[in-house]
């Protein structure tokens, strides 16, 4: 997990296009967000179905492009304004791992064995 010190991390509300890869969505934490993608801090873009996450970080030495796709149900987002939200890493924490931050309740587990 990204957890330098003084690192914020920042939500965009509104849905994106997340086809985009690294350039695009460095575009769009300058548009969107109005940062400095080069500014170490974590930038979370969530998809239209609320089931896709990808988030995009500069560590100093490259860029990270992260992403997280749910097998079932959504993540539970915040209301969809324009603009941005900075969430504490506690809520981050809580937003990937799908929990309603709201009632902080775990989702259930797979009904179905996972293959290896």
């Amino acid at each position: 997990m990204i957890s330098a010190p003084g690192t914020k991390v920042f939500l965009a509300c509104r849905p994106v296009d997340l086809r985009n890869g690294f350039d695009g969505l460095a575009a769009k934490v300058q548009q969107v967000i109005g940062a400095d993608p080069f500014s170490g801090h974590l930038f979370i873009f969530r998809g239209k179905r609320g089931d896709y996450f990808k988030g995009l970080y500069w560590d100093g030495s490259g860029m990270w492009l992260i992403a997280k796709r749910l097998e079932k149900g959504r993540f539970v987002w915040p209301p969809i304004v324009d603009g941005a939200m900075t969430l504490t890493p506690a809520q981050f924490l809580v937003l990937i791992e799908a929990m309603d931050w709201r009632r902080t309740i775990a989702p259930p587990p797979p009904t179905q064995p996972i293959l290896v």
